[in-house]
């Protein structure tokens, strides 16, 4: 009766159950042979072979003890090793000494050095692999109310972006004639274009000459005060590189834009408002003339097909950010990407607002690297502008992290001298007082300045602009209004 409950394993199952975790226990005792006999040939392997690739742990105590004697400049051998191992207890089970020899006389094949290290590197990770699969597994055996499906999808795929990238072995040098010849190239190209600009544009002529465009794998930080117009510029600068999309150098590109703050119809709204110049409040409102509707339609047909896509998820993390990026650049392209805001982005960190500041910026700065395209981060000024009578934003008023000026290629402020004017305007009209506020008010109308604080490849500077609030769309100053 007992033996029709069980099942008999059949030969599939019983290969599942005697598997062991993958690992060359030859290749690791032919490389330390290797380095022993040949202390030069660790150079080859130092740069992505670490002690912990190692499926022995008294291999990789060995190894350890081997790039530690390189580092101090001293031979590496088994009468020198034997010094580090005299108290371990590990290494003395295994054999001590006489397994030092063994490996000295294990089959050594110099020319194969980086052939095994990058072997023993490859079953490490397929080893953590398998740790991986069964820690999704598990946690997702064992969730709870709190945790929801998205959010384990999300650990997941940051497990995995930090096992492909951590101690990555793809880094190489490049000589300088290989490096200058994709310098002359980028020149070539952005000679060719009317507006020489090298990367994407921003649709506002002025900050490309500054900029030279948006160069891939830049940070570029876009901050300001409240009520200063970083959506606004956010939005301008990505509808402004998806419509050059295609066009004969016109330096544009596909846009995801991440708007933490506001949701995707709100978004469309502002730029269908900017492109049919009629006020989004107006829109919202439906407070429409029988002639805005030709307005909206024309306008709403011109921008629709653009590559501009949008992610309104609230309080993104890094990891997401990054994977939603990876997706749609593998299935759609990508060329920008803008952050509204950064301040509403989480790392996971819990070592305090400023550390996780500091973690969200250095991983924007990664992942323009990885993709190689430019990133743009709007982000919130300190309230120490507000306490000066300068009201101009300096570096020192980027909030909760100076690490955001570290990582960043350029940062960008956006100061309106009309905003903080209109809040002092005099009671009394007619007054010598007054006549002086409406001269300043006049010559500051419509403008914002863009502050160039910080630029890696450029000078820093200021460039004006022309905004017009009621659209929140800035342009080149020469326009002083719409048609």
């Amino acid at each position: 009766m007992l033996e029709t409950m069980f099942t008999p394993l059949d030969t599939k199952d019983e290969q599942l159950l005697k598997r062991l975790p993958p690992q060359n226990e030859e290749a690791e005792q032919c490389l330390l042979g290797s380095l022993l006999h040949n202390n030069e040939a660790l150079e080859r392997v130092s740069e992505f072979l670490r002690p912990e690739h190692f499926a022995n742990g008294v291999n990789g105590r060995v190894y350890e003890a081997i790039c530690k004697l390189s580092e101090l400049g001293r031979v590496a051998d088994p009468i020198t090793l034997k010094d580090f191992f005299l108290t371990d207890e590990i290494v003395s089970t295994h054999g001590g000494i006489d397994y030092l020899m063994q490996l000295v006389d294990a089959n050594i094949s110099i020319i194969n050095v980086e052939h095994y290290g990058r072997l023993i590197r490859d079953f490490y990770i397929r080893r953590q692999l398998i740790d991986v699969g069964e820690t999704i597994v598990n946690d997702a055996h064992s969730s709870t109310v709190e945790e929801s499906a998205e959010s384990q999808i999300e650990s997941a795929e940051k497990q995995l972006f930090d096992l492909a990238t951590t101690g990555s072995s793809k880094g190489k040098f490049f000589s300088l004639g290989d490096a200058l010849k994709v310098s002359l190239t980028s020149a070539e190209a952005a000679y060719k274009r009317d507006s020489h600009v090298v990367g994407i544009t921003t649709g506002l002529k002025d900050l490309d000459a500054w900029l030279g465009g948006l160069h891939p794998s830049d940070l570029i930080i876009i901050a300001g005060r409240p009520s200063m117009g970083k959506t606004g510029l956010g939005t301008n600068i990505a509808f402004n590189a998806a419509n050059a999309y295609n066009k004969p150098n016109g330096g544009g590109g596909s846009v995801a834009f991440f708007s933490l703050e506001m949701s995707a119809d709100q978004l469309a709204t502002r730029i269908l408002s900017q492109e049919s110049h009629i006020s989004s409040d107006k829109i919202r409102r439906g407070e429409l003339a029988q002639t805005d509707f030709p307005k909206l339609i024309d306008a709403s047909r011109r921008i629709a097909e653009l590559p501009l896509y949008i992610d309104d998820t609230p309080a993104l993390t890094v990891a997401a950010l990054r994977t939603r990026a990876r997706r749609l650049k593998r299935q759609k392209g990508l060329d920008l990407i803008v952050i509204d805001y950064l301040q509403l982005m989480h790392s996971g960190s819990k070592e305090g607002r400023v550390q996780e500041i500091s973690e969200i910026s250095r991983g924007l700065k990664a992942l323009a690297k990885e993709l190689n395209i430019p990133v743009i981060a709007l982000s919130q000024l300190s309230r120490a502008v507000e306490q000066r009578d300068d009201k101009r934003p300096m570096l020192s008023d980027l909030r909760e992290s100076g690490s955001i000026e570290q990582d960043a290629d350029v940062v960008m402020f956006i100061y309106r001298e009309e905003y903080y004017l209109s809040r002092l305007e005099p009671n009394e009209t007619g007054t010598e007082k007054y006549a002086v506020w409406h001269e300043r008010i006049e010559k500051c109308q419509n403008q914002a300045e863009l502050i160039i604080a910080k630029q890696r490849h450029g000078p820093v500077g200021t460039v004006k602009t022309h905004f017009e609030g009621r659209f929140t769309k800035f342009s080149n100053l020469a326009k002083q209004g719409f048609e």
